[in-house]
């Protein structure tokens, strides 16, 4: 099962998209909550983390591909790993079914590994760390197609929105507004109820929902109230 290869140019522009962490599913019934949250999902996000370059550790290759077998949605993989395993990590996930990867800004070859994702047929996604400025998003922009901003520190769950958070999307928002092909802008980390108006207002398309989502008992509720959310300014 896998999306259209054109998916990322039929995601809604209209509306604030629904990109929900698998890290917040229910992981002894996973395929039930996704089941639970495929009429409502617009892209699946799943994070990997090698325990150094993030204090997590988690998902594999094999979930991946479990998870290929179950949805068509597409699967967006993050990957906060060490410079020297990033590249392996792009294949193996590559190779496992995942539609987008995304790497580090910080990660020293970011440049290199860019290239291995488009080698490999698959669209990437850049992803800044709360310290790391906007302007280090710039000399990739013609090479991805999700520019995504923690807002929150990286590979910590449970954490409240960084101030500076809301500022920093609407920098990046000045900088790919208008480009084409369009770079989907995502914010990911301190997704509240009192903190998705901010973010849409701050120019996010997309937010990487957890727990606000699968904790929801009445999902297509929630999906509303987040596809309501007007457009930025």
């Amino acid at each position: 099962m896998k999306p259209d290869s054109n998916w990322i140019e039929n995601l809604p522009t209209g509306r604030l998209l629904a990109e929900l962490s698998l890290w917040s599913a229910d992981l002894s019934r996973i395929a039930d909550d996704m089941a639970r949250m495929e009429n409502h999902v617009d892209v699946y996000h799943i994070d990997v983390a090698d325990g150094h370059f993030s204090p997590a550790f988690l998902f594999f290759p094999d979930l991946v591909a479990a998870v290929r077998k179950r949805s068509a949605k597409p699967l967006h993989v993050h990957l906060m790993v060490a410079d020297d395993i990033l590249a392996s990590q792009i294949e193996q996930f590559a190779e496992a079914g995942a539609d987008l990867i995304s790497i580090h800004a910080e990660n020293a070859n970011a440049g290199s590994c860019l290239d291995l994702i488009a080698k490999l047929g698959l669209p990437a996604g850049l992803v800044l760390q709360l310290h790391t400025p906007v302007d280090a998003a710039k000399p990739f922009l013609d090479r991805i197609r999700f520019l995504t901003f923690l807002g929150t520190r990286i590979g910590i769950k449970g954490q409240g929105l960084d101030a500076t958070a809301e500022a920093r999307l609407q920098q990046a928002r000045s900088i790919i507004s208008g480009r084409h092909p369009r770079i989907v802008l995502a914010a990911d980390g301190g997704i509240r109820e009192h903190t998705v108006p901010l973010l849409r207002r701050s120019g996010a398309d997309t937010i990487v929902m957890g727990s606000l989502a699968f904790n929801d008992p009445d999902v297509a509720a929630r999906m509303a109230w987040v596809h309501a959310q007007p457009l930025p300014a």
